[in-house]
């Protein structure tokens, strides 16, 4: 029997969201290899990035053939790969709905209603509204997050990494409110070994890039 080839390349830019992709590889333990841009200059919109995703976004990853682009895409395509890590609930599995729930909720609702709110947009009627109100996904998160002590109970899975990621930097910039239960959640994420390994890898790379040629 063949073995699947399992090694992703991650294209990664330091201190981005793909940090947060580099940390579920660490949690996932994946066979991965770094390709590793400066953002500072640029170089995620030259042409040879470009070919392989056209918006110049991280994370991007590719596995053999397949390139896999958008962050939650990248975590769903990840997990999956990895079942034996057990952060993404299988098909069979109850908490397969709620865990898809949240991955795709970031998307489509929390990090649009961050935007809007920082760019003092002003609020369009709920019923046009792809998420309703910030009000309304922000009790929606936190009343989830009191149920902890992660997003789908005592299990932990990529949708922790997401959330513990995107919590992390949002509450650090002021752009969300740091109420108690995201403090606390938070606080649980950041003392995980994958994302102190992931961080200190990119303190590595951001300082081998900052350093004169």
């Amino acid at each position: 029997m063949t073995v699947q080839n399992r090694q992703v390349t991650l294209y990664h830019c330091p201190y981005t969201r793909s940090t947060g992709a580099l940390t579920l590889l660490e949690e996932l333990g994946a066979d991965f290899k770094l390709h590793v841009m400066n953002m500072k200059l640029g170089e995620q919109r030259k042409p040879e990035f470009l070919a392989i995703n056209p918006m110049g976004k991280v994370p991007t990853i590719t596995h053999g053939d397949a390139v896999v682009t958008e962050q939650v895409s990248v975590y769903l395509y990840l997990a999956d790969l990895y079942p034996e890590a057990k952060l993404a609930p299988p098909l069979d599995d109850p908490l397969r709905g709620p865990y898809l729930r949240w991955m795709v909720f970031y998307g489509s609702c929390f990090e649009p209603a961050v935007v809007d709110r920082v760019q003092n947009r002003e609020p369009i009627p709920q019923a046009r509204s792809p998420y309703g109100d910030f009000d309304s996904v922000m009790k929606t998160l936190v009343g989830q997050l009191k149920q902890g002590p992660w997003l789908l109970g005592e299990q932990f899975t990529a949708a922790d990494v997401l959330w513990g990621s995107a919590l992390n930097w949002t509450t650090q910039f002021g752009l969300i409110p740091e109420v108690p239960a995201i403090k606390a959640y938070i606080a649980r994420f950041i003392e995980r070994p994958a994302y102190k390994r992931a961080l200190a890898k990119d303190a590595e790379l951001a300082a081998t890039q900052a350093a004169p040629t």
